[in-house]
């Protein structure tokens, strides 16, 4: 017997190591290597050369968006999402992706999402293309925005509409969301969120911060090219030069 050959990328520790746990109970699976954020995912990714691949959406360094796309022409593995979000939020990714386990997650949604994986990897082992998986990196960065996100607080979800978001920084592996006189914590990354968003709408102007152009009111050139972006409620965002074509564009478009 072949094993099916498996990579995990998951940055909080307990969470892998019940992952690993329950693989290792699997006489067909063998984890081969792991990763705790998306770089190093990369790197064991093209080094391994995995069938099977348990990929957190939200990890440091490179969401797993991020990590799917940098495969680039490589044969991609069968992957399984591993997320925090409510099944509310997880159902846009329900489309394309081949399956997702929800953390904390039981053994019985385990079982049922290896058992697609096992079927998924033996259609690549007889020269059948996965559809799903060539539709999801086909929409990375793409395809339809979110019109609301969904965000958990104390047990509660509440859904923002993305228009009525004002800017959004990051906070370690967190982003804070602004709305008027509010803001909502969420565990997900900078890329991740601005793949999310319509980016008609939405700005990047520095690695650690989005803005919605309805909430722009004014730039305060500084130097090289940096400019103080002020919002209508008087919020100083400075911009960095890395995102400095952003803001040109931004610029033209409104002119």
């Amino acid at each position: 017997m072949t094993k099916i050959r498996t990579v995990l990328v998951e940055d909080e520790p307990l969470a892998r190591e019940r992952l690993r746990a329950l693989l290792e109970e699997q006489p067909d699976i063998e984890v081969v290597a792991e990763a705790a954020d998306g770089n190093s995912a990369v790197q064991v990714i093209h080094e391994s050369r995995p069938e099977l691949l348990f990929l957190d959406v939200n990890i440091p360094e490179r969401d797993g968006f991020g990590v799917l796309e940098s495969l680039g022409g490589d044969t991609p593995p069968v992957v399984i999402f591993v997320t925090a979000y409510d099944q509310f939020a997880v159902q846009a990714f329900e489309a394309h992706a081949l399956d997702y386990i929800l953390k904390p997650f039981d053994e019985d949604r385990f079982g049922t999402a290896l058992r697609r994986a096992r079927e998924s990897v033996r259609r690549h082992r007889t020269g059948e293309l996965d559809e799903r998986l060539q539709s999801l990196l086909a929409n990375v960065g793409g395809g339809k925005r979110a019109d609301r996100i969904a965000v958990k607080e104390g047990g509660r979800i509440v859904f923002l509409r993305t228009s009525e978001i004002d800017w959004i920084g990051a906070e370690g592996n967190y982003a804070r969301l602004h709305v008027g006189k509010r803001s909502h914590l969420m565990r997900e990354t900078m890329t991740s969120l601005e793949n999310r968003l319509d980016s008609s709408r939405f700005l990047r102007i520095h690695r650690s911060t989005i803005v919605n152009v309805e909430a722009i009111a004014e730039l305060e050139p500084l130097f090289q090219g940096d400019y103080v972006v002020i919002l209508r409620d008087g919020t100083r965002l400075t911009s960095s030069r890395g995102y400095r074509s952003n803001l040109q564009e931004f610029m033209s478009r409104s002119v």
